[in-house]
């Protein structure tokens, strides 16, 4: 028989702690709901990436690129697991999903398309200097205030709205925009409020994942689900397949070390923000130094591992899971274990990953346009509790209108060097964290000097 202790340590109640035991039964669902909510974000980068990309002199094959998307399951698996359990210093030991980062898609796809070996050097190079970032956090982690971090969590959240309404109106099966694109993510989105608003206890915290079977079966009816595809990625793979390792010999090119190196900045402030917006909008608490220090090393490090083991892209946090977290407050890891364990699975049975991939997109945006709106309110009131005195508000709308503003405005950056439209023209999040922390270093820090009224005479 099991003690009171082991009674107690799995329990369904844990799964709004970050520590403890649920129910094998229950925790899978909750793990499965975060792998739905980011496994087509995960693999598509590597699917534009293997579109372009030559590796000596060859273009990539079909079946180059379905063993490709097996290894991104396996790394996204691995960089999750050391999130949840770190190892050594690498690792926050926070509910973060880590998968490939569309962040680095137009460096990685430039040099990809010169040699591959030339993009699986700069990774290893640039995922080492975030992962030594992460190493020295200790000694400029001061800099980075609340009132900046709140203002790139907003801009994260921003940045992914246009990713979550262009998945609300496509498939493969019809148009962008398409009637029944529409009517399918619309009953996806009504069927996730509704067992929101009706369900009860635990099952009411699985309304995402419940919201999205419902608009499965719906899409099916639509003829929007590709069970051909599924077969061709199972008869070129197999039902088993063991991963290619250490398939691309890397090759180091100053450039593109330095071009990738500056991408890891952005992808560092990035996960910086998603950890934060992890720990307020799930634990109701600041991140600490030594989780941040730890999700900087996993983001860096697990990136070198993923471009000179497994071929892949870099790898960094998902603002998919961290709305979703902010949404239900499940934020217990053996319960996300779960879900690295499904995308490993993905990686070594390919029939796992090919039924992922069948999921329309607009069943998906159907949930996402919720988790993508959660981030950004998660930043409002981060933004909230750092106080808005006037020089908060001075930075917020500064860095907000400056840093979101260049990317609405095609050829801002043409007339500067070519570096500053790489890093700041299609990422709000970097021109954000700039102008702030510029903002945050340089402007007086006495209330007294954004004072609008005049002192009254005595």
């Amino acid at each position: 028989m099991k003690t009171t202790a082991q009674r107690k340590e799995s329990s369904i109640d844990n799964i709004y702690r970050l520590d403890g035991r649920v129910p094998i039964g229950r925790a899978i669902p909750f793990g499965l709901q975060h792998v739905l909510a980011m496994f087509v974000a995960n693999v598509a980068p590597l699917i534009i990436i293997a579109s372009v990309a030559v590796y000596n002199g060859a273009p990539f094959t079909a079946a180059e690129t379905a063993q490709l998307l097996q290894n991104c399951m396996l790394i996204a698996g691995i960089g999750t697991l050391v999130q949840l359990y770190p190892v050594w210093k690498i690792g926050s030991g926070l509910p973060v999903v880590m998968g490939l980062s569309f962040t680095f898609l137009a460096a990685a796809m430039t040099t990809a398309s010169q040699d591959y070996g030339v993009m699986v050097g700069a990774i290893i190079v640039g995922g080492c200097f975030e992962g030594i970032l992460g190493l020295t956090a200790k000694y400029w982690r001061r800099i980075i205030s609340p009132t900046l971090s709140a203002c790139v969590v907003i801009s994260i959240g921003l940045s992914i709205l246009n990713v979550g309404v262009s998945s609300f109106g496509s498939s493969s099966a019809y148009p962008l925009g398409s009637w029944q694109n529409l009517l399918v993510a619309a009953i996806t989105l009504a069927a996730a409020l509704v067992f929101h608003t009706m369900l009860k206890g635990v099952a009411k915290q699985l309304y995402v994942l419940l919201g999205m079977l419902v608009g499965y079966v719906v899409s099916i009816f639509f003829g929007m689900v590709d069970f051909g595809s599924m077969a061709d990625t199972i008869g070129q793979l197999g039902v088993v397949a063991v991963p290619r390792l250490f398939a691309y010999v890397p090759k180091f090119q100053i450039g593109a070390i330095f071009s990738f190196a500056l991408v890891f900045i952005v992808s560092a402030v990035e996960t910086i923000g998603d950890t934060t917006a992890t720990c307020t909008g799930g634990l109701g608490r600041d991140i600490t130094e030594k989780e941040l220090s730890g999700s900087l090393c996993c983001d860096g490090f697990v990136s070198a591992i993923s471009g000179g083991v497994f071929g892949c892209s870099p790898i960094t946090s998902f603002s998919q899971n961290v709305g979703l977290i902010s949404m239900t407050h499940v934020v217990n890891r053996y319960c996300i274990m779960f879900g690295a364990l499904a995308m490993i699975l993905g990686g070594l049975f390919p029939p796992v990953g090919a039924f992922f991939t069948t999921l329309p997109d607009c069943v998906l945006g159907g949930c996402t346009v919720i988790m993508f709106g959660s981030i950004m309110m998660s930043g409002v009131k981060m933004l909230q509790e750092a106080g808005l005195n006037n020089r908060s508000t001075l930075i917020a709308a500064t860095s907000i209108c400056l840093g979101v503003g260049v990317t609405e405005v095609d050829g801002f950056f043409d007339n500067l060097p070519a570096v500053f439209g790489d890093v700041f023209a299609g990422n709000m999040v970097a021109g954000v964290f700039v102008v702030g922390l510029i903002m945050e270093l340089c402007l007086p820090k006495d209330p007294a000097r954004y004072e609008t009224r005049p002192a009254e005479k005595n």
